[in-house]
């Protein structure tokens, strides 16, 4: 049937489609007949205009959705600028910022709401020489309305990547990764800090991790902390900790998964549900089913290549799911809603 003739097109179609039972190309027959598979129920590339679109993050603020992201002309290196995007419905998606520091690159911003009301957000700072990093320091930026934004401030010290901060209680925790000056730069660590303004943190203990462990994100249920950690040496796979207050003894459990950008919600039943990037047959960007001791992929979204970095919002009965993908080839950044089990 050509829907087009009718003026039926975009999300408009995608409903049409599953209302009509009719399979639509990302969904797989086992995941249409399962009920204990999460499910697909829309998904629209939002942004494309930069020529590199990647590291995103997703937040319902005043009553609105803000998607931010990285752009800039690679992967690696230039002066990487933070775009702000906003909408009322999660449709329609207009520029509310672009954030830019002279001769920096700002990297992976994440979002998260400060005790006074504030959006923040978090990102790396590296310096560049062509594709060699000279130097990196977080920053952060704060706004009342999500269109004006603070200027970026450096916070922790020169070395430091402050990945993601979470606020729980008036405090936000955050884990940031360093690699010291060795002779073979394989000693990486990880830290975790709190603040209680955002912008001046206490270290509150080393985490022990080995094999060069790097992006980590951190969530609460009730007071006990869960963190989800990427490393990039030994066995490359991830690994789960959990920590009671004050937060300086953990347990530590690995998965059997190689992770990329790594990021979890805790719903309001205490289910754990994470995205990252799963790596057998090529890199794709996936949803995971996690616990305090596992973490297991079940839905592949359409992806692949230079793919993943997720933002994750629980909303009215769905898990909304951001992220960058390049296998339409260009990076471009994409939102899904998807029913879970």
């Amino acid at each position: 049937m050509n829907f087009h003739a009718y003026g039926v097109t975009g999300r408009a179609m995608i409903t049409l489609l599953i209302l009509m039972g009719i399979q639509a190309p990302w969904r797989g027959a086992a995941e249409q007949t399962s009920t204990t598979a999460p499910e697909i129920v829309s998904l629209a590339k939002i942004w494309d205009t930069g020529p590199h679109n990647a590291f995103t993050d997703l937040i319902r603020f005043q009553d609105c959705w803000y998607c931010v992201f990285r752009e800039a002309e690679d992967h690696v290196g230039g002066d990487g600028q933070i775009r702000v995007l906003v909408s009322d419905d999660g449709d329609g998606w207009d520029s509310a910022a672009l954030i830019a520091e002279t001769g920096v690159d700002l990297r992976d911003p994440k979002l998260s709401i400060t005790p006074d009301g504030r959006l923040m957000i978090v990102a790396g700072g590296s310096v560049y020489e062509g594709k060699t990093l000279l130097g990196r320091q977080p920053r952060v930026t704060f706004s009342k309305d999500g269109r004006a934004w603070t200027p970026p401030q450096r916070v922790l010290g020169e070395g430091e990547w402050l990945w993601r901060v979470t606020w729980h209680k008036g405090r936000a925790y955050g884990v940031s990764y360093s690699i010291p000056e060795s002779e073979d730069r394989k000693d990486w660590r990880i830290r975790l800090f709190q603040s209680e303004d955002g912008v001046a943190y206490e270290a509150v203990a080393t985490l022990d991790v080995p094999d060069r462990p790097n992006e980590t994100t951190l969530r609460f249920l009730d007071d006990e902390m869960i963190a989800l950690v990427r490393r990039e040496g030994g066995d490359c796979c991830g690994w789960i900790g959990a920590s009671r207050p004050p937060y300086t003894q953990w347990t530590w459990h690995p998965t059997q998964h190689r992770l990329g950008g790594p990021n979890f919600i805790v719903l309001p039943d205490g289910a754990f549900w994470a995205g990252s990037r799963e790596y057998p047959g090529g890199a794709r960007t996936v949803l995971a089913r996690m616990t305090r001791t596992t973490y297991e992929p079940v839905l592949t979204l359409p992806s692949g290549g230079d793919c993943s970095y997720p933002g994750l919002v629980w909303h009215d009965g769905l898990l909304w799911f951001s992220y960058y993908s390049s296998h339409e080839g260009k990076t471009s950044i994409y939102l899904a809603r998807i029913r879970l089990p």
